[in-house]
């Protein structure tokens, strides 16, 4: 049973929030030992907070009794009015709560004078359409349907939130090149798009893509940013190419991803199916280019030239647009590099954290989850402050 000595160190501690667990469970105890039928009032009846504060008081003096009339030392006596005091403001708080809930009782916590962190939730369908004339569409708040007519094209949304450039059964005209739009999304953000030749294009978080609303002439031709997956729809007389930075990926009907995010090492592209030309600045300052077969990798750093990893990890290149992050031996800095582009994030890094990680996490969680299980490896830990992250060894 608690005395009122031990009654007031436990309230003390529990309001300087210092309580341990088992300290909590024998408060909790302790005041959920009243009757509850009190506890929870109808709605339509009003709160009669003396049965409850009268219990209260009772079992304060019950617990003073039971000393058995013994003499109290003065810091005991202190105690029991410090108890006394303390569970006078506890029983007002608690009704209070109770008279503004109208509801049952709550439950003490272990820290109740802090408050939870904003859970930091992934990314989804985000993206900014910017028209021919410079307006812009917010896309992920536009209603399904027509959005725009640009010369004979069509600009529409589908009832899946994608989007889609469709001809309007009119003569294609040289003119309807001249119309370009632009797709980019946030950090935080990724989109799909079915260009008018029936390519389809993914975009990553902090990414655009630049294209016609209608290839004409002798190439289809789209500018890049960040990071883009493609399956280019096949026309053997129009060659498709794709500008990142000062790289130009041509194609005629392939399967690809191409990583230019202005943070990394380097502009990688990696081949999943077809054939594909790579060309970029050489280390001399004249073009290279180099050809690629599905399961290679090309890396351009800034240096200038083209590097060709024969064995690419495909599935790592491309898991993004699966809803995964996958790493293969990967160090822990681009790691986090994708997940702050993701979940839209600073990481702060507090000393040396020269770490590598093999394995696979989801990118449809909070992202308190994601460092939990990052953590597990006892190398390296993560501390949320708001949205900026802190790593420590």
């Amino acid at each position: 049973m608690l005395t009122p000595e031990s009654l007031a160190k436990l309230i003390e501690k529990y309001e300087a929030g210092t309580a341990s667990p088992e300290e909590l469970n024998q408060l909790n105890a302790w005041y959920h030992s009243f009757d509850d039928t009190l506890a929870s009032v109808p709605a339509d009846e009003p709160l009669d907070e003396k049965p409850l504060g009268e219990r209260i008081r009772q079992r304060l003096m019950q617990t003073i009794r039971a000393e058995g009339g013994r003499k109290i030392p003065l810091y005991r006596q202190n105690a029991f009015r410090a108890a006394a005091v303390i569970l006078v403001l506890l029983t007002a708080g608690l009704l209070f709560f109770l008279r503004q809930n109208h509801e049952q009782k709550p439950v003490l916590s272990g820290t109740p004078k802090t408050t939870q962190p904003a859970e930091v939730l992934p990314g989804g369908n985000k993206a900014l359409l910017t028209l021919a004339d410079g307006s812009t569409i917010i896309l992920d708040s536009a209603s399904n349907g027509l959005l725009s007519n640009q010369g004979n094209i069509r600009v529409e949304k589908l009832d899946n939130g994608l989007l889609a450039y469709r001809l309007n059964g009119k003569l294609v005209t040289e003119r309807d090149a001249a119309f370009y739009n632009t797709i980019s999304t946030p950090r935080g953000g990724q989109y799909q798009v079915t260009l008018s030749d029936g390519t389809r294009v993914w975009l990553n978080a902090a990414s655009s893509i630049r294209f016609p609303v209608m290839f004409t002439g002798a190439e289809r031709l789209v500018e890049v940013t960040g990071e883009t997956y493609f399956e280019v729809a096949r026309n053997a007389s129009r060659p498709f190419k794709v500008k990142a930075v000062n790289s130009v990926v041509e194609v005629l009907g392939t399967h690809f991803n191409i990583n230019a995010y202005p943070d990394e090492a380097s502009i990688r592209t990696t081949l999943l199916e077809g054939k594909v030309k790579v060309t970029a600045p050489g280390t001399d300052g004249k073009q290279v280019a180099r050809f690629l077969q599905p399961g290679q990798q090309s890396g351009i750093p800034p240096a200038g030239g083209i590097a060709v990893l024969s064995n690419a990890d495909t599935e790592e290149a491309v898991a993004w647009i699966k809803g995964r992050f996958q790493f293969n031996s990967a160090d822990l800095r681009s790691i986090l590099r994708q997940i702050a582009r993701w979940y839209d994030v600073e990481v702060e890094y507090r000393g040396a954290v020269d770490l590598h990680f093999t394995g696979q996490l989801t990118r449809n969680e909070e992202v308190k989850k994601v460092f939990e299980k990052l953590a597990l490896t006892g190398e390296v830990h993560f501390r949320l402050d708001g949205r900026k992250v802190i790593v420590t060894r």
